[in-house]
């Protein structure tokens, strides 16, 4: 069963750099690729995470870490840009397993979920009200836009999940590893410098 939960993973990472899947879906996809029952046990997203890791190191290493450091100067914008909501960076961009095909999520701790909104309006932004499972499980309002990246090329899906303020205790709590699940402005701050050349 392990062997085949390690194909599972490896076979969903492939999806998750080539295709800037999620894990869920692409998990689900190395099932109907793999022509496995939908009931398979499905590795866990720490599994998926590491198979990613070195799928990137075995396939990407020469262009991963510039597109990766890309995505962080582009986060760091719009988490400067959205400071009085305390926003942390979370996902792939965070963990250091992004490619230029994958989305950006800040999560931001507001008073007033409603004046994350009213502060990209007034920073022109074009952006699409939707409702997302947050990092609990549970429904969460998420603020959805593109922003181009100059130094990518293209346009990059930036995703602004809206907490209440008491969220934010419950969310820097380390993962099984002892990592922070999430980075403030000062944290991604030094991953973007610790990129310079």
């Amino acid at each position: 069963m392990d062997a085949l939960k390690s194909e599972i993973a490896a076979a969903a990472a492939r999806v998750v750099v080539e295709e800037g899947l999620e894990y869920g879906p692409a998990k689900r996809r190395a099932l109907k690729q793999m022509g496995l029952p939908s009931r398979t046990q499905l590795p866990g997203n720490d599994e998926v995470e590491q198979a990613v890791r070195e799928y990137i190191r075995l396939f990407c290493a020469d262009t991963q870490p510039a597109e990766l450091a890309a995505l962080r100067r582009l986060a760091l914008s719009w988490m400067e840009r959205m400071a009085a909501f305390r926003p942390y960076l979370g996902g792939a961009v965070w963990h250091g397993t992004a490619t230029r095909l994958s989305d950006i999520y800040i999560q931001l701790f507001c008073d007033d979920s409603k004046s994350a909104e009213i502060a990209l309006i007034d920073h022109k932004a074009d952006y699409e009200p939707r409702t997302v499972r947050g990092f609990h499980g549970e429904s969460v309002e998420a603020l959805s836009l593109s922003s181009v990246s100059r130094e990518l090329g293209m346009a990059i899906g930036v995703h602004l999940l809206v907490y209440d303020l008491d969220d934010l205790r419950g969310a820097l709590k380390p993962d099984a590893h002892g990592r922070p699940p999430r980075g403030d402005i000062a944290a991604v701050r030094r991953l973007v410098q610790e990129s310079l050349p």
